[in-house]
């Protein structure tokens, strides 16, 4: 019976670690999960770099398994990931197809749709938030999201990065743009965790720093399809082996299927 079923290489951010153990357990997929630190978006190409190595480790992998008795080969490598600050542009897609969410970063995954991410942080695309994941995982309690980087002025940003490299880029544009003072803390509530107290943890942050705190209920929809298989190309990405990940600086695309250097 489990020869029918798709068998993918999953590699993750683990901000998404609890959710993901939940969807699989629960997908019909036979899934093969690892998982990389949070905090590799704070430099793009280093995630990149990293990233890359572990998908071409995955498709290499499964080429052996291929002429192996016991099997094993991977039908495509899903990845954990949104766009991630441009971490993922670039990316490169060997013998198996890549697939991830349209998604800037992961606020937009937790929340389950890009709609959703739009109606909630439109007053500030780069609001500062928090979850789970990232309380468990991150170096501090929150995360300021990428938007704000790549889309709109995030050509102001691209155009800062090619001109004067990353540390000098991210200087100059937090030094145009500084962040406001923000009056709220958000927190995402996924149903996978509302049982670990961790809003209650912020509510009572952000009553002693004098601020509002905002609840969001989060959703795993877009997590249980990527692992599912059930890739609508509304909501995910499937770049073809030999393409690669190109950035599209919008709300819509997000991201789109290029051709690698190698086609």
């Amino acid at each position: 019976m489990n020869e029918a079923r798709q068998r993918y290489k999953l590699i993750s951010c683990n901000v998404f670690q609890r959710e993901l153990c939940a969807a699989i357990a629960a997908s019909p997929s036979i899934i093969d999960p690892e998982f990389l630190e949070l905090g590799l978006h704070e430099t793009p190409d280093s995630l990149r770099a990293r990233l890359q190595e572990r998908i071409d480790a995955a498709d290499e992998a499964s080429v052996r398994a291929t002429s192996s008795p016991a099997g094993g080969a991977y039908s495509a490598i899903v990845l954990g990931y949104g766009l991630c600050g441009n971490g993922l542009s670039g990316i490169q897609a060997r013998s198996l197809p890549i697939v991830l969410a349209r998604a800037h970063d992961c606020c937009t995954i937790l929340l389950g749709s890009r709609a959703i991410f739009l109606e909630k942080f439109a007053d500030s695309l780069s609001a500062s938030w928090s979850s789970a994941g990232y309380i468990e995982r991150g170096l501090s309690y929150f995360r300021a999201s990428e938007l704000g980087r790549t889309v709109g002025h995030g050509l102001e940003y691209e155009e800062l990065l090619a001109q004067y490299g990353e540390e000098n880029a991210r200087y100059i544009y937090e030094t145009l743009h500084p962040k406001p003072d923000e009056k709220e803390l958000r927190f995402i509530e996924m149903s996978e965790t509302a049982g670990l107290g961790y809003a209650e943890d912020m509510r009572a942050q952000a009553s002693a720093e004098g601020k509002d705190f905002v609840l969001l209920h989060g959703s795993s929809r877009l997590l249980r399809a990527l692992l599912a298989g059930a890739w609508d190309d509304r909501e995910f990405l499937v770049v073809p082996p030999q393409g690669m990940i190109a950035a599209v600086y919008d709300h819509d695309l997000v991201m789109r299927a290029g051709v690698g250097p190698g086609r």
